[in-house]
């Protein structure tokens, strides 16, 4: 399930399946520019930089993201038929793949406001089912989600830390959970290793290095 993904740097991932996709892509180390589809979950600057989407986009590229973001990548030079504007709870497909957003905010800190309708995403692949919280606590959404592997951010003070984080994966059972949003601009690998530790046994972790 973790063939050809790989979790880049911070919070931004790679798929390379049926289709090149990035989510969330930051600090990306030079031009590529083989982006099928890109997913931005909201647009702080550590998951939407404009600097890391030139890096990775190419003539063709489509871009998810939520509708706040739909005059600022208009403006940006993207097509408005190469941008799908999501609200917090769709369902929708993108050259070919199933994609599910799921609402992205916290509970008692006010960096990721609900109304916001910034979002996490869970992206289908060969009927394997992919969870990408975003920045976001706990909520009665994510709660629900149903899904074969969890990105989850486990640094703190902007989203779960990793109590939390472990707590969520465990409510939601996937096969295999993923810390992600630490090491850099908050949280440390000792996050990533302690929500490692707290997994039911039978929920397999793999950390990246980041």
């Amino acid at each position: 399930m973790l063939e050809n993904i790989k979790v880049l740097y911070h919070s931004s991932i790679k798929i390379c399946k049926e289709q090149v996709i990035y989510i969330d892509p930051f600090k990306i180390d030079k031009n590529y520019n083989d982006a099928d589809i890109i997913f931005i979950t909201h647009d702080h600057y550590d998951h939407y930089s404009e600097a890391d989407i030139d890096k990775v986009k190419k003539i063709d590229t489509v871009i998810v993201a939520p509708k706040k973001l739909l005059n600022q990548l208009l403006m940006k030079g993207f097509r408005k038929d190469y941008i799908i504007a999501v609200d917090s709870e769709d369902n929708n497909i993108v050259n070919g793949i199933k994609f599910e957003t799921v609402p992205a905010y916290n509970i008692t800190k006010q960096f990721h406001p609900r109304e916001n309708g910034w979002v996490g995403y869970i992206i289908e692949i060969k009927g394997v089912r992919y969870y990408i919280a975003g920045d976001t606590d706990i909520t009665e959404q994510n709660k629900k989600v149903k899904c074969d592997v969890a990105f989850v951010p486990v640094g703190g003070t902007y989203t779960m830390d990793y109590k939390d984080a472990a707590f969520l994966v465990n409510e939601i059972k996937p096969k295999i959970a993923i810390p992600t949003h630490y090491g850099s601009i908050v949280g440390t690998s000792e996050d990533a290793i302690e929500f490692k530790k707290l997994l039911h046994p039978e929920i397999e972790c793999k950390i990246f290095e980041l």
